[in-house]
């Protein structure tokens, strides 16, 4: 298994990004192809390629994205009016960065189905 990608490099500040939110096991930054208004990654610290690649050792962690996508929403001021989280697995899903990350959508009306 990867101990390293693209996510992991930003989260360790070896490459720059606009982080919205920081901790031990949790990086967040706005996403430089943005196709909403806000627009953030959530990724944990440590890489987890694809959901695939969780264990029960990971709930914890897993659990702690969604929180942090519920504050992160809050302090940019889209909890009230709505915000979508989306984690896509493997290629066929969308994911391009073989690190595990949930999409916080939000700043306008999203249609549905997404895609």
């Amino acid at each position: 298994m990867t101990t390293d990608s693209l996510f992991a490099r930003i989260a360790r500040r070896e490459i720059p990004a606009a982080i919205v939110y920081q901790d031990e096991e949790i990086t967040a930054f706005r996403d430089v192809h943005p196709v909403a208004p806000v627009h953030v990654l959530i990724v944990p610290n440590r890489v987890i390629p694809t959901l695939n690649d969780a264990s029960a050792e990971d709930q914890a962690l897993l659990g702690r994205l969604f929180l942090t996508a519920q504050r992160i929403a809050r302090e940019l001021g889209i909890d009230q009016s709505g915000y979508r989280l989306v984690m896509n697995t493997n290629g066929d899903a969308g994911q391009s960065v073989a690190h595990i990350h949930l999409h916080l959508l939000g700043g306008r009306a999203l249609s549905w189905p997404p895609g």
